[in-house]
């Protein structure tokens, strides 16, 4: 027995599935990195722990920082999401939602370099087709759920 059938039948899993959990470890790798930018970006424009943002009247850079912070940060806020639709959706559609997951973190990499310019607006060049990607992983999940209860 090879150990794609050892894995659907221990776990009940399709072999496929393998590429959901390496696109889940490839956001992993770029919220590392996002991070790492903040981490850069607190020692450029001198805004310390335990500061979340930096204030315009006291920190002229205030804007340059909040950028990169808030890059960061939202894509933190959309990564429960992303990670549930993901494990769930990958269970019906395994390769479908490793695709919808790739184009989700490169959408993110250019919303986070985009928005980080200092320009909000360029982080939605590129970064707002990450909104089609949770989209289709949203449509997977449905008939995920469907499928569930119909069986």
């Amino acid at each position: 027995m090879g150990d794609g059938a050892v894995a659907e039948v221990v776990l009940g899993l399709p072999k496929e599935y393998g590429y959901v959990a390496l696109v889940l470890v490839g956001y992993c790798f770029l919220n590392f990195w996002m991070g790492f930018q903040v981490g850069k970006a607190r020692k450029k424009y001198n805004v310390f722990y335990p500061t979340l943002y930096a204030v315009e009247s006291e920190n002229k850079d205030a804007k340059l920082f909040n950028c990169v912070q808030r890059g960061h940060q939202n894509s933190l806020e959309l990564m429960p999401v992303f990670f549930v639709l993901m494990i769930l959706g990958g269970l019906r559609h395994p390769l479908i939602c490793a695709a919808l997951g790739s184009l989700y973190i490169l959408s993110r990499f250019f919303y986070f370099t985009g928005y980080a310019t200092g320009d909000p607006q360029k982080r939605l060049a590129i970064g707002k087709y990450g909104f089609l990607a949770l989209l289709g992983l949203m449509i997977c999940t449905i008939s995920f759920g469907i499928n569930l209860i119909r069986a």
